[in-house]
């Protein structure tokens, strides 16, 4: 054999080994098949998908399935997604025939009976409000869990987290304005600063995401803000972010009842590290606050930052005690669900389109670490150390499982 042939019949085994495994990287032909329920749980507004996001899926291939009613709460009708190109069905049992079921809420036990094993479910997990019971119910199935509270992308952070707090920081300075003015009964005050007028106190508890956003609202109004948390680095990234004149501190009992007694408005926003957020707040700051002030308890889905923190929902919010407001709703992002629906969608629409890219569920869950985090079953075998630990079953680790049978 020549030379010249010789490098020709190699360079044409280079060309076609890439072009294989680019057709497996990339198979565009894998069609996803999603089925989107209409969420059941008290209150809740949002929907995963839009119709532009369901509209992409179909256009490339993918089949949509969308309960009717899903996306009226988010104000998107059912015509706005059969135009779209998704399959309206009047039964959830028609949605979980789908290989892949995205939804918001953590599913029902009536749910659960109607999934099939192999089948993966994107939804929330809620892990401290788990249910042992619905847990090995799922697991008995043998279906695939992923939790996209704790999904992560490729630089380490969790895009759905970061969305949704951003969503609820925005919005609490907004709903403390609601609470201030008249119409509720409220001290009768504009948020913000006025020519003549001393400006709104805000204090802003705990510098996150939520935290973050709170103070970008209060001060794009013209409030003078106070920010506490016990994480330096957290104050010094939202000082230098928003400027010196923000006032910044750690959390000691004496600084924070001091700014409290002078607040008109206190954002609880304190996540901390364990399962509940904690308690910083005590019942006896709160009865020396002003009269008429304003307390959003955004950390109120984890048990909340003040002492006299109690749940409420959308349709009663606020409860007076010691004759401050409180506004302790869960899940503030469902209050602007049509907003919170899109943000949800541009994390789930590259998410899922990825996967297709990818070959479906199984390579992209060899291939991506972030979405190894938020995978808590896996084949009906429990790989979340937490829940794990919490109930006391077996711990799989992902790693090791997606090294092994994928």
């Amino acid at each position: 054999m020549s030379k010249k042939l010789f490098e020709e019949i190699t360079q044409l085994n280079v060309q076609a080994e890439t072009q294989a495994q680019t057709l497996r990287m990339n198979p565009r032909n894998h069609s996803l098949n999603i089925g989107i329920p209409k969420e059941v749980t008290f209150q809740e507004n949002r929907v995963p998908l839009t119709p532009s996001a369901v509209q992409y899926f179909t256009s490339n291939g993918h089949r949509m399935k969308l309960e009717s009613g899903a996306g009226r709460n988010a104000n998107f009708s059912d015509a706005q997604y059969s135009e779209s190109g998704a399959e309206i069905v009047y039964s959830n049992k028609d949605i979980y025939d789908c290989d892949i079921v995205l939804k918001i809420d953590p599913p029902t036990r009536k749910e659960i009976d109607l999934m099939r094993p192999g089948q993966l479910l994107i939804s929330a997990l809620q892990i401290n409000q788990m249910d042992d019971l619905l847990l090995r119910m799922m697991m008995d199935k043998r279906i695939n869990a992923m939790a996209y509270e704790f999904l992560e992308d490729d630089s380490g952070a969790l895009p759905i987290i970061r969305a949704m707090s951003e969503i609820a920081g925005t919005a609490s300075i907004l709903i403390a304005a609601e609470y201030l003015n008249n119409t509720h009964t409220g001290k009768g005050e504009l948020l913000g600063g006025f020519a003549g007028v001393p400006p709104t106190q805000v204090v802003v508890i705990g510098a996150g995401a939520v935290g973050e956003f709170a103070i970008k609202a209060a001060l794009g109004l013209g409030a003078n803000v106070k920010v506490f948390d016990n994480n330096m680095y957290r104050l010094r990234r939202v000082q230098k972010h928003f400027g010196f004149h923000l006032y910044t501190s750690t959390i000691h009992p004496k600084v924070l009842r001091s700014a409290l007694e002078s607040a008109d408005v206190v954002i609880g926003a304190l996540t901390g590290k364990g399962a509940r957020s904690p308690v910083v707040v005590t019942e006896d700051m709160v009865s020396a606050m002003r009269a008429n002030s304003v307390i959003i308890d955004v950390a109120i889905d984890r048990g909340g930052n003040f002492e006299t923190s109690e749940v409420t929902n959308h349709e009663r919010p606020v409860f007076r005690k010691h004759d401050v407001i409180h506004y302790c709703v869960p899940n503030i992002a469902s209050r602007v669900s049509r907003t919170a629906s899109y943000a949800l969608s541009n994390v789930f629409t590259p998410m899922l389109d990825e996967m297709a890219q990818m070959g479906g569920f199984a390579d992209y869950l060899r291939l991506k670490p972030g979405v190894r985090k938020g995978t808590y079953l896996f084949k009906g075998c429990l790989t979340n150390k937490n829940l794990a630990d919490k109930f006391g079953i077996k711990y799989h680790d992902i790693d090791l499982m997606a090294g092994m049978f994928l």
